[in-house]
Parts: structure tokens; C-alpha cells; sequence
């Protein structure tokens, strides 16, 4: 079952959505986008060294696709996520959505394309808010949108049958709910204005595993019923294999390697990237005892004072003088973009 949105005519007039030609290039287009956090203040009052959260990174989106982006706790997923659908303020860098630029936008600006650019959160609980039945959770965005509530509540019923829940619950609160079946409705939430990509940060990190199948097999769904876009942040490689086109692999704020999919999981280039599939269990035992096992030492340094060069080089075993000093830049290495000086085996 596909159901699509209608807002009034007078609502698309209002916002500027005129039957323009769809652009040629990429649905979502990244450059150089950067995030820095100023420093903690201390007891004495002193602010310490500002945080680079998200330090340059790049990468297109094309209508239809899912980009998986991995890596480990801290690396700056999660904030690139909120970055791109501008629920946090970009230091600089651009973020080019449908052909516009809505880096700076203004809220108002950037409501028009809000409705096409919409996220499902980490914890299904915690992004609902606990005082509002579902149907006004979920027809919050169609109201905004200029929506009717008699229209928006029949939107509502049908974005929950179209997420697997019984619409004749639509009255009942967030706590009524499991987890899983939560997550469901914040789906049906960021459904409600037919967005043409979503950014799904960790939507399967906080469920149960039975209840994770389940998630992704529905957005998966979704993704070849609506013809949506992903950006499926994770930090489960097994998960991200399953739902993703292509990978990015971030460390330290950067995309260090970037690639089809079956390529980077079959013959990754670069040491980070290598050591994160080493910890994917594989389901064959034997083939489990058989294969080498990368451990890295040491932790992640910090991002409010980063090493100089590679900023991988202190946990990295091929680490040598060039990588202590020269920062490297993505470049094509065996059919991927890889950030390394000695890419490869």
C-alpha cells in the first residue's frame, strides 16, 4: 500500500512548490561541511580548546540510494546527521538539497523543503513527545504544512497502517506503545509530508535484535514503495550491509574510506576500515577461528586536539613518517575513495 501526501493547493502555492523540473544531478550533495563545539568552561571559568565534532566532510546522495554511514562511538555521525537536516548549524561547508543550497536558510526559508527532508531519531522513545497522542504526533508536520486536521488525522490513520500499526490506536500515548512499535510511529511521523530522504540516526540501536529485522525490513519497504533516499547511520556493520548501496566510514570527524558497498566490505583499503569488519562476527564458526582478528590499541584521540597528519596514524599498524605529518585526502584507490597514504593490503 503506497500513500502519498496532498496538501492543499493553496499550501504548495504558499511555499513556493511550483511544478519545477527535477534537477539532473544528486538529490543531496555534502561539501566540506564542518561542526565545531566550543570548548567546555572549566571550574575556574576558563573555556578549554573548541571541539571539532565534524572536520570536512564530503559526499553525494542520489535519488532512490541508501548511504550507510559507520564508525565508532564519537566520530561524528550522529551530528552530521543532525547537520543535514539543519536540526544543528553548520560551521561552514554546504549542504546542496534538490539543486538549493539550504545551508543558511532561514527557518522560514527553509520550510519549503523541510517537508522533503525528514529524520527518524536514535531512541523511539525519547523523540516522542510523551504528552501528545499519536495523531497529533504524527499530524504535527502536516499542520505546519497549512494540512486541515480533518485531512491531517486521516493522513495519520493511514501512515499507521502503512507502518504495520493499527489505526484505531491512533488516540493512545506514547507509552502505550513498544519500543519497536515507537519507532514505528516516529517512521510514520517523518513519513507524513512524503519526504524524498530521510536521515535515520541509529533507528535499530536501541530495539531489541528480533525487533531490529523488523525495522529494517520495513524501511526497506518503504525505500521501493516510495522511492525514498537514506542516509542510515549505524554502528552495526552487519545492519548497515543489509540496508546499504554505499558506505562511508568515518573516524575522528572524517570519511576516511567511501564505496559501493560490496566492494568495501569484500577488499577494504583502508587500516580503520579493515580493523571495523575484523569485529563483525561471521555466522561460520570455522571460518570464524580462521580469520585474523585486527585489535587497535589505544583509544580515539580527542577532537578537541587532534594528532597531526593522519589523524589515524597513533592506532595504526602501517602508520609511517609521511602519515605523522601530511594530512591524506580522499582519493580513488580500487574502484572507492580512500583517505590514506598506503591504501590497500
Amino acid at each position: 500500500m503506497t500513500v502519498e501526501a496532498r496538501p492543499p493547493d493553496t499550501t504548495a502555492r504558499a511555499e513556493g512548490a511550483a511544478a519545477d523540473p527535477a534537477p539532473s544531478g544528486p538529490l543531496l550533495s555534502v561539501r566540506d561541511l564542518t561542526m565545531t563545539f566550543p570548548g567546555r568552561r572549566s571550574a575556574s571559568g576558563r573555556r578549554g580548546a573548541p571541539v571539532r565534532a565534524v572536520d570536512g566532510v564530503s559526499f553525494d546522495l542520489a535519488a532512490g540510494e541508501t548511504l550507510g554511514l559507520v564508525g565508532e562511538s564519537g566520530c561524528g555521525k550522529s551530528t552530521t546527521g543532525r547537520m543535514l537536516v539543519r536540526l544543528l548549524e553548520p560551521t561552514s561547508g554546504s549542504i546542496t538539497f534538490d539543486g538549493r543550497d539550504i545551508t543558511r536558510l532561514s527557518q522560514r526559508g527553509l520550510r519549503p523543503h523541510r517537508r522533503h527532508l525528514q529524520m527518524v531519531f536514535q531512541d523511539p522513545h525519547s523523540s516522542l513527545n510523551p504528552r501528545q497522542t499519536v495523531a497529533r504526533i504524527i499530524c504535527d508536520p502536516l499542520l505546519v504544512q497549512g494540512w486541515s486536521a480533518t485531512d491531517a488525522r486521516r493522513r495519520a490513520a493511514e501512515l499507521m497502517d502503512l507502518v504495520g500499526l493499527i489505526p484505531e490506536q491512533i488516540d493512545r500515548y506514547p507509552h502505550e506503545f513498544s519500543g519497536g512499535q515507537a519507532q514505528r510511529i516516529g517512521i510514520a511521523r517523518s513519513l507524513a509530508t512524503s519526504p524524498r530522504l530521510i536521515v535515520a540516526d541509529e533507528p535499530v540501536s536501541a530495539l531489541d535484535v528480533s525487533v531490529q529485522a523488523q525495522i529494517v525490513n520495513l524501511m526497506e519497504r518503504l525505500r521501493r514503495e516510495l522511492g525514498l533516499a537514506y542516509v542510515f547511520i549505524a554502528h552495526d556493520l552487519s545492519v548497515v550491509k543489509r540496508v546499504s548501496d554505499r558506505v562511508a566510514v568515518m573516524y575522528l570527524g572524517r570519511i576516511v574510506e567511501i564505496g559501493e558497498k560490496r566492494a568495501l566490505y569484500e577488499s577494504p583499503q583502508h587500516p580503520y576500515t579493515r580493523a571495523l569488519l575484523s569485529a563483525v562476527p561471521l555466522p561460520d564458526p570455522a571460518a570464524e577461528r580462521r580469520r585474523e582478528r585486527i585489535v587497535l590499541l589505544g583509544d580515539p584521540p580527542s577532537p578537541a586536539a587532534p594528532p597531526p597528519g593522519c589523524t589515524f596514524h597513533p592506532r595504526c599498524p602501517k602508520a609511517q613518517e609521511v602519515c605523522r605529518t601530511e594530512r591524506p585526502l580522499l582519493r580513488i584507490a580500487a574502484s572507492r575513495e580512500v583517505a590514506c597514504h598506503f591504501p590497500g593490503d
